[in-house]
C-alpha cells in the first residue's frame, strides 16, 4: 500500500489523498455493514462511483439456469443478491455548484474507517469555483446493536464567504428499468469471470410504494421472480445556525428531502439522516414500511449520538474478545485489525442467516453462501463470539429440509447441503466443481461439533445439531461402498475436493478424512444423547426413524474409510489417480495467464497435477491429529509447489501447515499474502467485495499457525511457532464460558483466565490447569526452522529441480498429547 496515501494507524484505515483511479477498490475497503445491511464506501454526494452498492443479506432475485445440455438433477434456479435502494446519497450544492470530489479543488482531505468505533468519516475543505472555502464533514454507520438501522451525518461550515446551501437527501433506486450491476446474461462465455455476479436482462425491483412527507420518506419494492420484498425509509434531524427551508418530493424510484439555507461565514448546518431497511421472503412492502416506521420512531427519540455511543460500546466488547495484538509490527497490526473488523461486519447481525463469501460489501459470487462460512468464519466466531457462531450454525439447521430434498434428487439418503446458495437450493450450474463437492456436508458437521466442543453447548447439539449430524452421516454411508481386497475398505467415488482444478475423482483424501470425522461424531453424538437425555433421544429416534444398525454402520464406515497413501513417495495422494497425471510446471506459466481458470479450458487443467487451492494440506490442518508430523512435512513438500493459490482460501492454510512443519519463512510469506488479499487487491477482484473467508483465515494464521493452537480431541492445546522478529503475539480465546488470555514471546508462552472458571490446557505436550493467575511456560524448542523454499532448490510435483525424488519415512502409529487416536495412514 502507498503509505503516503494510507498511513499506518493501529486502529484506523486512513486515506489522506483522493484518487479516482481505484474507486472500485476503495468503495469496498471503506464499506460499512453489520452482517445484515452493507453499504459500499461511495461518497455521500453520490459521485464519482465505480458501483453504487447497498446490500441486504439474503435479498436476492432468482433466474432460470439455462444449460446448453440439460440433465436430470442439474441446478435449475440461479440466485443473485440484489442491489437494494440507495440511502447513502446526500448531495451538496454551494452557490448552486455541486460538490464532486473527483473534480473539486480540495485544500484538505481525509477519509477514515474507524475500526474501534465502527464508523466511516470523511473531512475535507473545498474551495468552490467562486473562491469560497467550505468545510464538509460526513459520517456513516451501520448499527451493530440495531440490525435494521444506519446513521449518516452531513455537516457544512462556511469558512470564508457567504453562500446559498442546498442539501438533497435521497432514497434512490438506480435501476431505471435494468440493474446497473448486471450487463451480461446468465450464460457462461468467453471472458466471463465466474467469481462475478451473473446478469439480468429485465427489471428486478418492482415498485410497490413511494412517499415523502414531513421529515420521513420511503420506497418499497418486490423482486420480480423471487417475490422477496424490501422497504427503506429515512428520517432527518436538523441542526443549523441559519433558517432552513425544507422541500419533499417523491416519484416511483426516488424520494428526497431538500434543505435550503443562506449560510454565512462561520456558521454550520448539519443533517442527521436515520435510515431503516427491512426485507422479507413474502411480507408485503407496505408492512415492511410499517416496520421501518417503528425503527425510525425509536431512533428519532434517541438521536444519532445515542447510537454512535452504542456502537462504541458494542465494538469495545467485540475487541475485548477478538483483538489479536502483534507487538512491534505496526503494519501487520493495522491489517490484522482490518480483517477482524470485516469479520464482524460480515457476521455479527446475520442473525441465523449465512455469511456470504463477500459479506455485504459487494455482489461478488452473487451473494452466495459456501463452505467458507463453516471452515473459515465459524471457527473465529466460536472462539470470540460464540453466540454469533451458534446463530450461524442454526442457519444450516433451517436449510436442512432443502438439503434432504436435494439428496433425494441426487438418489441419496440423508441430506446434501448445496455447494452455493442463498435460499437453500443448489445454485451451482457447473456440477463438477459444485454439487460434486459433497464435502460441504462434513464441513457443516465439523463446524457444528467444534462449536460444541469449545462451548459445551450440548443443548444446541441435541436440539438442532443432532438432525444435521444424523442426516449427513446417512449421506456418507449411502454414498460410499465397500470393496474387499483381502481387507474390506470403504470408498467414496465421484466427488470433488476443495481443489476445483481436479474434479469428480475417487477417494479424494480431504473428502474421505472429513467424512470419517462426520461419521464418527454423528455416532458419538447419538450415544451421548442416549446417555444424557434418554427421553429426547427416544423422540429423535422416532422422528428420524433411526435404527441401531445405522449407527453401527456409521462406525464401521469410519473405521474402514479408504485413505489414499503412496508408499514410494511417502505421501497421501489427493485422490486415487492424482499421481498418474502429468505435473503442471507453474514456474513456466506467466503471470498474465493466471488465474488458470480464466485462461484455460477446464479439461486442460483437469489433465494435470495442479491445484487451485490447498486440498490435502487443508486435511492436514482440519484433521491434524490423524497425521504424523513426518507425514505433514512430506505432504506439504509435495503439494506446495503445484498449488497456484488462485483461490484466496489457500494461502492461510499453507501458512498454518508451513509453520507447523518448520518452513517458518514460507509461513510468514503466505500469511502476508492472506493478510493483504484485499488491502493490496492481490487477486484483482476486491472491487466485487471483500474476501471474508480469507479474513477468517488471517485469524487462523495468527492463532492456529503462529500461536500453535489446536482443539483436537475436545482439548485445547498450544505449540507456538512465533515468526523471527516478532516481539510478541497476544489473543483471547473463549472455552466453555471462560476467557483465556494468551501471550506468546519468542521463548515463552503466558496463559491466564481473566473470566470464568479454570480450564485445562496442553502446552507443548503437557497438560496444565490455568486459572486467574498468569502462568508462564518456557519454549526452549519450537522445532527446526527451515527458512528457504523447501530446502535448497525449488520443488516441482514431488521432485526437486535436479530430478531427485522427495521421500519421507512412514512412522509407526503413535498417540501424542494433541492426538486422540493412532495415526491411521497408511491403511
Amino acid at each position: 500500500m502507498d503509505r503516503t496515501r494510507y498511513p499506518v494507524d493501529p486502529w484506523r484505515l486512513v486515506e489522506k489523498r483522493y484518487d479516482s483511479d481505484d474507486l472500485g477498490l476503495t468503495e469496498t475497503l471503506f464499506a460499512v455493514g453489520n452482517g445484515y445491511l452493507g453499504m459500499r464506501g461511495n461518497p455521500a454526494e453520490g459521485r464519482d462511483a465505480h458501483a453504487h452498492g447497498t446490500f441486504i443479506n439474503g435479498l436476492h432475485e432468482t433466474w432460470p439456469i439455462r444449460h446448453a445440455e440439460a440433465a436430470f438433477g442439474f441446478a435449475r434456479t440461479g440466485q443473485t443478491i440484489v442491489n437494494a435502494p440507495d440511502a447513502k446519497v446526500m448531495k451538496l450544492y454551494v452557490d448552486d455548484e455541486p460538490l464532486n470530489v473527483a473534480q473539486a479543488d480540495l485544500e484538505e482531505y481525509e477519509r477514515v474507517l474507524d475500526l474501534r468505533e465502527g464508523v466511516l468519516r470523511r473531512s475535507l475543505v473545498w474551495r468552490t469555483p467562486a473562491g469560497k472555502r467550505v468545510k464538509v464533514e460526513t459520517s456513516r454507520m451501520v448499527s451493530m446493536a440495531q440490525r435494521h438501522l444506519a446513521v449518516m451525518q452531513l455537516s457544512v461550515t462556511m469558512l470564508e464567504g457567504d453562500a446559498p446551501i442546498v442539501i438533497s437527501s435521497q432514497l434512490l433506486n438506480r435501476q431505471d428499468g435494468k440493474d446497473e450491476y448486471h450487463v451480461e446474461s446468465a450464460a457462461m462465455g468467453e471472458g466471463v469471470d465466474p467469481r462475478k455476479a451473473q446478469g439480468f436482462e429485465e427489471r428486478v425491483l418492482l415498485p410497490r410504494l413511494s412517499y415523502a412527507e414531513d421529515d420521513r420518506m420511503a420506497l418499497g419494492y418486490m423482486c420480480s421472480r423471487s417475490k422477496m420484498t424490501v422497504a427503506v425509509a429515512a428520517d432527518h434531524l436538523l441542526s443549523s445556525d441559519e433558517p432552513v427551508e425544507k422541500i419533499t418530493r417523491h416519484e416511483q424510484d426516488l424520494a428526497k428531502t431538500v434543505f435550503r439555507a443562506e449560510l454565512h461565514e462561520g456558521n454550520t448546518i448539519r443533517v442527521d439522516k436515520l435510515v431503516a431497511y427491512h426485507s422479507s421472503r413474502g411480507v408485503p412492502a407496505r408492512e415492511l414500511s410499517d416496520r421501518c416506521d417503528r425503527t425510525l420512531d425509536r431512533a428519532r427519540s434517541h438521536g444519532a449520538a445515542y447510537y454512535q455511543a452504542e456502537q462504541r460500546e458494542w465494538f469495545a466488547d467485540f475487541w475485548s474478545n477478538a483483538d489479536v495484538e502483534v507487538e512491534g509490527q505496526p503494519e501487520i497490526q493495522q491489517a490484522t485489525r482490518f480483517n477482524l473488523f470485516q469479520l464482524a461486519q460480515a457476521s455479527a447481525r446475520a442473525d441465523q442467516m449465512g455469511v456470504p463469501a463477500k459479506g455485504v460489501t459487494g455482489s461478488g459470487y452473487e451473494g452466495h453462501y459456501f463452505w467458507d462460512t463453516e471452515v473459515y468464519v465459524v471457527p473465529f466466531l466460536t472462539y470470540t463470539q460464540p453466540d454469533v457462531a451458534r446463530n450461524t450454525l442454526h442457519f444450516r439447521r433451517r436449510m436442512l429440509p432443502a438439503a434432504l430434498e436435494r439428496a433425494g434428487e441426487m438418489a441419496q439418503r440423508g441430506a446434501l447441503f448445496p455447494w452455493r446458495t442463498i435460499n437453500g437450493e443448489e445454485a451451482s450450474a457447473y456440477y463438477a466443481a459444485g454439487t460434486a463437492q459433497v464435502h460441504i456436508d462434513a464441513d457443516v458437521a465439523y463446524a457444528l461439533t467444534k462449536y460444541v466442543d469449545a462451548t459445551g453447548d450440548k443443548d444446541f447439539l441435541f436440539r438442532d445439531g443432532i438432525d444435521i449430524l444424523v442426516e449427513t452421516a446417512r449421506l456418507w454411508a449411502d454414498l460410499g461402498f465397500w470393496r474387499s481386497n483381502g481387507h474390506p475398505t470403504f470408498h467414496i467415488h465421484g466427488v470433488t475436493g476443495p481443489d476445483e482444478y481436479t474434479t469428480v475423482v475417487n477417494n479424494n483424501l480431504f473428502t474421505n478424512v472429513m467424512a470419517r470425522y462426520n461419521l464418527e461424531r454423528a455416532a458419538q453424538a447419538v450415544a451421548e444423547m442416549a446417555e444424557e437425555h434418554p427421553h429426547e433421544h427416544a423422540a429423535m429416534v422416532e422422528r428420524l426413524e433411526l435404527g441401531d444398525d445405522e449407527v453401527a454402520e456409521w462406525e464401521a464406515c469410519a473405521a474402514g474409510m479408504a485413505i489414499p497413501y503412496e508408499e514410494g513417495l511417502g505421501i497421501h495422494p489427493q485422490d486415487d489417480y492424482f499421481l498418474d497425471r502429468e505435473v503442471w510446471d507453474l514456474s513456466r506459466t506467466p503471470d498474465e495467464l493466471r488465474p488458470l481458470l480464466l485462461h484455460y479450458h477446464p479439461l486442460v487443467i483437469y489433465r494435470f497435477q495442479v491445484l487451485k487451492q490447498a486440498d490435502v494440506v487443508m486435511a492436514l490442518f482440519l484433521q491434524g491429529d490423524r497425521f504424523s508430523i513426518e507425514e505433514k512435512k512430506a505432504d506439504f513438500e509435495y503439494y506446495d509447489p503445484i498449488t497456484t493459490g488462485d483461490s484466496t482460501l489457500s494461502a492461510v492454510v499453507q501458512s498454518v501447515i508451513a509453520a507447523e512443519v518448520g518452513y517458518h519463512q514460507m509461513a510468514l510469506d503466505y500469511f502476508h499474502h492472506a493478510l493483504y488479499v484485499d488491502l493490496a487487491d492481490l487477486h484483482h477482484n476486491t472491487v466485487d467485495g471483500l474476501h471474508i473467508a480469507s479474513a477468517g483465515g488471517v485469524w487462523a494464521g495468527l492463532v492456529n499457525g503462529f500461536g500453535g493452537m489446536r482443539d483436537h480431541g475436545r482439548a485445547l492445546s498450544f505449540y507456538p511457532k512465533l515468526p523471527v522478529g516478532w516481539e510478541s503475539l497476544a489473543f483471547p480465546l473463549q472455552w466453555h464460558g471462560s476467557r483465556l488470555r494468551v501471550l506468546i514471546r519468542q521463548d515463552e508462552i503466558q496463559l491466564h483466565v481473566d473470566r470464568g472458571e479454570p480450564i485445562e490446557v496442553w502446552v507443548c505436550g503437557t497438560p496444565h490447569t490455568i486459572g486467574g493467575e498468569a502462568v508462564t511456560f518456557g519454549l526452549d524448542d519450537q522445532g527446526p526452522r527451515i527458512d528457504g523454499f523447501l530446502g535448497d532448490k525449488p520443488l516441482v510435483g514431488g521432485h526437486r529441480a535436479d530430478g531427485t525424488m522427495i521421500t519421507a519415512g512412514v512412522p509407526e502409529p503413535t498417540v501424542g498429547p494433541d492426538e486422540t487416536q493412532a495415526n491411521l495412514a497408511p491403511l
